[in-house]
This record gives structure tokens, sequence and C-alpha cells, in this order.
């Protein structure tokens, strides 16, 4: 899935999204992550609403974005958008975000996280046990 990241550096999230010009791109799935891209999010205007624009409209194929900090109307945007956005409240290295991204995700993902990983569809109902199936034919026939 595509991540974005507000970065200066392209090594640490260390911009706010409505601060940041440049948004970092990676590829990450559990066991590998590539930066693929540098999205420029350089608003054309000095409206408010265009430069929350431009920065929801340059990480749209993303699944989420991380960030310092955000806004209401921007998170607002994004999530309009299918991007999840994730604060990290402080500066971090990208490679150890990834890296408990990845954790996560050879885990069992949340189910916010599994609906991003499904480009915003819903996940497939988890596969129901054979006593479970056994147990509702029994009732079924019974009645």
């Amino acid at each position: 899935m595509r991540i974005a990241f507000t970065s200066s550096d392209g090594v640490t999230v260390d911009r706010h999204f409505g601060q940041t010009r440049d948004f970092r791109i990676w590829e990450v799935d559990a066991t590998t992550a590539v930066e693929v891209d540098t999205v420029s999010a350089l608003p054309v205007s000095e409206d408010e609403e265009d430069r929350i624009e431009a920065r929801a409209n340059a990480v749209a194929g993303c699944a989420i974005v991380y960030t310092v900090a955000i806004g209401g109307p921007p998170a607002a945007k994004l999530v309009a958008r299918k991007v999840h956005p994730l604060k990290t409240g402080t500066e971090v290295p990208i490679a150890g975000v990834i890296a408990k991204l990845q954790e996560v995700l050879r885990g069992t993902p949340p189910p916010w996280l599994r609906k991003a990983m499904n480009g915003g569809a819903p996940s497939p109902a988890p596969l129901r046990g054979a006593a479970e199936v056994r147990g509702r034919a029994a009732a079924e026939t019974a009645d």
C-alpha cells in the first residue's frame, strides 16, 4: 500500500500537514518498503481552502499519511478521499514508523488498517470455523 510522509529531508516525519511542501511516497507491505516518489504540494493560490485541496490531491492515491500534526478540515478532506491521516505528535524517523507498521501488518491489523490495505473497501468477513457452521446447521435442522 502507498504511504505518504510529511518530510523536509526524506528521513524524518518533521512537518505539519499544512506546512509541508513535499510528500515522500513509499510502497509498504509486511516485508518490503521502497520509496517510490516525492510529490510536490505547492498551492497555486494563497487561499487556505486551495492549499488544503492541493495537499489532499497530492496524496489522494495513498492509504495513509503520516504527519506531525494536521487540522480538522484537512483531515476530513483526506478521509473523504479514503486516505487515513495519522499524527506522530513529534518528529520521528520514517524508518521507525515503517518498521512499526510492518510489525502490525505481519500480525493482525486493526479493522481500519485492513480497510486501508484494501483500498478503502471493507475487509471480507472472517471465515467461520467448522464447529460454528455445524452448530448453525444443527440449529436449523432442529427447527
